[in-house]
Parts: structure tokens; sequence; C-alpha cells
């Protein structure tokens, strides 16, 4: 199975650019799934129906998301529909939607799965745990499994890739927009990465126009975010993994929009 992840789409620019390269992507890759997080694709915060419905559309098989996740409230009943995107698994059970999705195409199935971090940005149950549950509730048929964790801290990225190692066929770190140069095929078969990057605009602080935020540093002030526009890439991972759901290849994707 190969699988494309493109990580952390940042608002109309991202999301441009993502849509205007699909083609070119499909044809470098080939993947047989294309998984997106898309919990910045609304302007930086969130996610809506519309915003979804064209991803979708467009070739993303399943769009992962984050802690941002409610900033656009369109995207509450929308979750509970389609079961092609998913919220952290680790968010009360209430919470709309749901925390993992099984896509199948072509005879082949790939379970996603999406947790958040619990430092620094308080997931409301614990993710370790929380995916020991999710394991236990995907089809035993269902060899190929992929988790975004979604996180701040290094060490609960790193930890939770040598927790599931041997256990699913990759572990894709996203939320800083920052891309690590850590990619790697654990001992057990699971493809990681720490931090799988941004779609979005580079001239910028983390996809914020910097004017923005260095009156923010500087006079510890609140202001509005915007998006920023130049300088857009195209960022994620490609993975590739046997009939077991033991990956055998990761590399870091990024391209200029």
């Amino acid at each position: 199975m190969r699988i494309l992840f493109i990580s952390d789409v940042f608002g109309r620019p991202g999301r441009e650019a993502l849509m205007a390269r699909l083609p070119d992507l499909q044809e470098r890759y080939s993947p047989d799934f294309l998984v997106a997080n898309g919990e910045n694709a609304a302007g930086g915060a969130g996610i809506t129906r519309k915003i979804s419905n064209k991803l979708l559309g467009a070739g993303v098989d399943v769009i992962t998301t984050g802690n941002h996740v409610w900033k656009q409230k369109d995207i509450y009943p929308f979750m509970d529909e389609n079961d092609r995107i998913v919220r952290p698994a680790n968010y009360l059970p209430a919470n709309p939607g749901r925390g993992w999705t099984v896509r199948e195409k072509h005879d082949q199935k790939l379970a996603v799965v999406n947790l958040c971090g619990n430092l620094y940005i308080g997931a409301p149950r614990g993710a370790f745990q929380t995916v020991d549950e999710v394991l236990r509730e995907i089809p035993a048929d269902v060899r190929h499994i992929l988790v975004d964790m979604h996180a701040e801290a290094t060490s609960e990225k790193v930890a939770m890739g040598y927790y599931l190692d041997g256990r699913v066929t990759a572990v894709i770190g996203t939320h800083t927009h920052v891309q690590t140069a850590d990619e790697k095929l654990l001992p057990g078969g699971t493809a990681y990465i720490t931090d799988a990057g941004m779609t979005g605009p580079f001239d910028s602080v983390i996809g914020v126009k910097k004017d923005i935020i260095l009156k923010r540093f500087l006079t510890q002030m609140p202001v509005r975010f915007e998006v920023a526009e130049e300088d857009v890439r195209i960022e994620g991972v490609f993975v590739e993994a046997d009939a077991r759901g033991r990956a055998t290849v990761i590399e870091r994707v990024r391209l200029p929009a």
C-alpha cells in the first residue's frame, strides 16, 4: 500500500496549493490513499463543511483534524454525517463525529486514527489509553493503520511512535507546522516522523502574517490573526507498506506550490 499524507493545510493558500497540485502529487507518488490534516484549512483555524467537501471531492480520501476542530460550528453536524473526516479520538464520546474511520478502495482497507496530545494542548482523555481502545475496535482484517498524532510536545509524539511500533503502519506527528528531519522506520515496522510540517505560506510565522505575530510578542496585546500568502509550499510524508501493514518506506514531502 502507498499512502500520501499532506500535513496541516493552512488557510486559502494551503487549500488552493493542494488542490492545484493534486494531479502532480498523484502522478509522482501514485498513492492508494491520500490523507490530509485540515484543522487549519478555514482561515487558519478550523475547517468548514464547504472546505471539507472541496478537499474530499478533489481526491483526499480522509481528513484528520486537531485542537482547532471546533472553531467553525458548521462542521459539527458534518462530522456526524460523513465518515471521511475525523476528530481526535481522545476527545469526549459526546462530541460530534468520530475519532477513527476505515476507508476501502480497490480491495484495500486503511484505518485512519486521529489523536490529540495531552501536554500543553490538553485533550480531555489520555491519548495512550484511548489508542488502545481504538485498536481493539478496528476490524481484524484491516492491516494498514495510520495514526495522526496532533500534539505540541516532541516527547509525547516520540513516545507514541514507540508505543505503537509494530501495531500500526505509521505514526505521523502534526500541529507545530515545522517539518522535522527525523523520519524513520521503527524496529517493529512502523513509519514515524515527529512533525510532517505545513501546507501553506512559509513567508510567515507558522502560517500567520509576520508583522501581526511580532506585534503580539512585542506588545503582549491580543491581535487578530491573518493568513500570510507568500512562499506557499506543500509538505507531508509518503509511506509505503507491505501486505502485513508493516512500513517499508517513509519519505518527507516538500514541494513548492
